[in-house]
């Protein structure tokens, strides 16, 4: 297990020197596991170059068996960590933007202050990617707005606004309140969320298509863009807690909100730490912003 712990991290660091940093090793030990992984198998695994590593056909073949044992070694690992009670394992979250921002950062603080020995995996994607990791087994629970997934059980967790982004003299910024027609002829910054968007699912039952100038997958990028001028948007009121983007916000009129919940593996399949980390999160709701 160890020679395909250094394998993977090899790959996914594309360095020998790297992987040996990050695992512990020496170069030459990291080098020892991956040949005799390669002899072992009969089959060359890796390119070697001056310029890094990078997989053979062979080694593309066999990579993702290779981390589909990984992921059934740690889920076999957390059980037993749960056989034995909750003193270490990994927590692998799927989380958007702004929950790693604004809600994560505290939570996993106050968490690790109990349990010091945990540690935690974020992966960063949309609506649709999450539940997708969810199911793979690629993390244990993410964060989505339960509106994506009407036939997928979510624990719902809170709501807040979203809000008009405008640049800073803009048109619109003399109004009190925003529409979704006031913004449909403006060149429209939309968040990438997958295969649902609140913004654009309320222009549609409305009846408008909004010019959509660029797709962005991150919300502070969006920020950045608004900024500069390059066009409006609609984004969570979370989003500009601590933000120094210099643009104006405006209330939607009709109001518009952003639910997030949360959606996980089976019970059964959940490894104590994730189970214990989701309880903590629900005692906390109310202080989330």
């Amino acid at each position: 297990m160890h020679r395909l712990l250094a394998f993977q991290k090899v790959v996914e660091l594309g360095n020998f020197t790297k992987a040996a940093a990050a695992l512990g090793y020496t170069q030459s030990a990291i080098s020892h596991m991956v040949a005799t992984l390669e002899a072992d198998f009969k089959i060359k695994l890796l390119y070697r170059s001056r310029t890094g590593v990078r997989l053979t056909l062979e080694g593309q073949q066999l990579y993702p068996f290779l981390q589909r044992t990984l992921r059934q070694y740690q889920a076999m690992s957390d059980k037993a960590q749960e056989i034995n009670g909750l003193g270490s394992g990994t927590i692998r979250i799927g989380t958007i933007s702004s929950i790693s921002a604004h809600w994560l950062p505290k939570l996993i603080k106050a968490f690790q202050e109990r349990y010091p020995r945990v540690e935690f995996v974020l992966l960063q994607g949309d609506y649709s990617s999450i539940p997708e990791w969810v199911r793979t087994g690629e993390v244990d629970f993410g964060f989505v707005t339960p509106d994506a997934l009407t036939n997928t059980p979510v624990t719902f967790l809170k709501s807040g606004r979203l809000l008009a982004i405008l640049p800073p003299h803009h048109r619109l910024v003399g109004q009190s309140t925003v529409s979704l027609t006031d913004l449909a002829s403006e060149p429209f910054l939309a968040l990438e969320e997958g295969a649902y968007s609140e913004p654009l699912t309320a222009f549609a039952e409305q009846g408008f298509h909004p010019h959509i100038k660029m797709r962005v997958h991150d919300d502070y990028s969006i920020l950045s863009m608004v900024e500069l001028g390059m066009g409006v948007s609609i984004l969570p009121e979370l989003v500009l807690t601590k933000t120094a983007h210099d643009v104006v916000t405006r209330p939607l009129k009709p109001n518009l909100t952003r639910k997030i919940g949360i959606v996980s593996q089976d019970a059964a399949a959940l490894p104590i730490a994730s189970k214990t980390f989701i309880d903590f999160i629900l005692t906390h709701v109310a202080e989330l912003p």
